[in-house]
């Protein structure tokens, strides 16, 4: 089978690495010429350094590859999806699996990335949606890794399952989507707030409130929309909130340290020098909020910080201060 990852970032990049290792017929899309010709003379990718790139895996800045393609990854970011999955209208084969492999909701919409490729390609049932705790340098290193499959297909699940696992990434299938993806989407937003309250200097005991109370955020929004506890329990859920949170790998962490020290929203995106999906959730975030009913208290505010410039410090304050509560009541 042949295979197409759309994009050449860090996560493209390490999965397509990943599948090129295995032996597969990897071709790994760019938006650039000079992009692909530098990754194919350096074999090295810029965003995964020390990475070297299989010398079995292909380059291309063109859709050429596209109608032999049987998979078709997506990992584009969140914005930039519905016209990248639009451009391959009538290029990509019916049969061919595609596959949602990066995190967000597209705002304005409130759709889940599946669905945006749903929209512009059909078919749900040969689409799926990979997550969990994934660090694109430690998958690109052949770090020991776990995922999750989802699809409304169990055939599709499991196809996707067998074209990913080897002996440094385990992969698990399941049927809720939209937990899945709610999860990779909304975990982003948390760990920008982890990462603030980091620069403000605050500890261990905070972080911990944090990533709790966001998980419980992100639980009550996800059975609203249909999707499972049990998710949000699970990889996609508690474990890729843990190493998003946490991990100097952050992006979202790091963005949000550097707004906790003082810079903008803008200020510290530039900083990270790539794709802060949680800038981009948390909009998504209170849209769906509204639309649900959920208080969704973290999100809200993390909305405020980054969209209306409004002081963490005394985000935090009103945070703590809100009135009495059960931990389990509404």
């Amino acid at each position: 089978m042949k295979i197409s990852v759309l994009e050449s970032g860090g996560w493209g990049t390490a999965l397509a690495v990943s599948l090129a290792k295995k032996g597969l017929d990897v071709t790994l899309h760019s938006i650039y010429e000079k992009r692909s010709d530098e990754l194919r003379t350096l074999r090295e990718n810029r965003y995964l350094p020390g990475v070297r790139l299989p010398d079995n895996l292909k380059f291309s800045d063109t859709f050429d590859e596209i109608p032999e393609a049987g998979a078709v990854f997506f990992v584009t970011p969140s914005f930039a999806l519905r016209e990248t999955a639009g451009k391959l209208k009538g290029l990509v084969k019916d049969d061919a699996i595609l596959v949602s492999a990066a995190k967000g909701i597209e705002y304005g919409t409130s759709l889940r990335l599946s669905q945006i490729i749903e929209q512009e390609l059909g078919n749900p049932e040969r689409i799926a949606a990979i997550s969990g705790p994934s660090h694109a340098e430690e998958v690109g290193r052949g770090i020991p890794t776990g995922l999750i499959s989802a699809s409304s297909s169990t055939k599709t699940a499991e196809a996707v399952q067998d074209l990913l696992m080897s002996p440094t990434l385990r992969v698990y299938t399941s049927d809720d989507m939209t937990g899945t993806e709610l999860c990779g989407a909304y975990k982003n937003v948390i760990a920008l707030c982890a990462g603030i309250c980091d620069g403000l200097g605050m500890g261990d005991n905070t972080i911990a409130m944090l990533m709790t109370r966001g998980l419980s955020e992100m639980t009550e929004l996800g059975e609203k929309l249909g999707g499972s506890r049990e998710t949000f329990k699970g990889l996609a859920g508690v474990g890729d909130l843990i190493v998003t949170c946490t991990s100097h790998h952050s992006r979202n962490r790091r963005a949000g340290v550097y707004i906790g020290k003082g810079m903008t929203a803008k200020e510290a995106m530039d900083a990270v020098g790539a794709t802060v999906e949680g800038y981009y959730a948390a909009k998504s975030a209170v849209e769906l909020a509204d639309k649900t009913g959920s208080p969704m208290p973290i999100a809200r505010e993390a909305y405020k910080i980054l969209y209306e410039g409004k002081d963490p410090k005394i985000v935090v304050e009103e945070l703590m201060v809100r009135p009495r509560k059960s931990e389990w009541g509404n």
